[in-house]
């Protein structure tokens, strides 16, 4: 949104930080794609199992050790699919997330978009396994599509009664 006259915009505003909160997404999504490719390597794995026996016995040593069960038991195809996927994902948060930087109209439509389509997701994942992250990113992501649609269609009136003044 433009400034008014006589306004002074925060450097840092509510743009800024969910533009943050997507580039971090990016990370995560190309650190995740990277280590896809690492883990799938017999001696990684190897690696990792042993690793998972040195932790102490308990929740977090049995999810890790069935995902490991669950990922060693993944095609060559589909971990490739699962990186591809993780480097969409990426592509489409630097997107986002370089866009809202700089205040790039498209980039808030792309968010709202993007980010308000999965959120049904969300809720259904959140309804089979609950979790505390699951619930965190959920409320971040509807709040995001709340501010972003509700910035919109402020900026929509004001650009209609712009040009009805004229």
């Amino acid at each position: 949104m433009m400034n008014q006259p006589g306004t002074v915009e925060p450097r840092f505003g509510m743009l800024r930080a969910i533009a943050l909160y997507k580039l971090v997404k990016v990370i995560f999504f190309i650190a995740t794609a990277y280590e896809l490719v690492q883990l799938h390597h017999a001696s990684t794995l190897a690696h990792v199992f042993k690793w998972i026996a040195t932790l102490p016995s308990g929740l977090e040593r049995e999810y890790v050790q069935k995902a490991m069960v669950w990922f060693s038991g993944l095609s060559d195809e589909r971990v490739e699919t699962l990186r591809a996927a993780s480097l969409l994902y990426a592509l489409l948060f630097s997107l986002e997330g370089v866009g809202l930087w700089m205040r790039r109209h498209w980039a808030e439509w792309l968010t709202v978009i993007s980010t308000g389509s999965l959120i049904p997701l969300e809720f259904w994942e959140l309804s089979q396994r609950p979790g505390l992250g699951k619930l965190s990113v959920t409320v971040v992501n509807v709040a995001i599509v709340v501010y972003l649609a509700k910035r919109l269609r402020r900026e929509r009136r004001e650009a209609v009664a712009q040009r009805d003044r004229r």
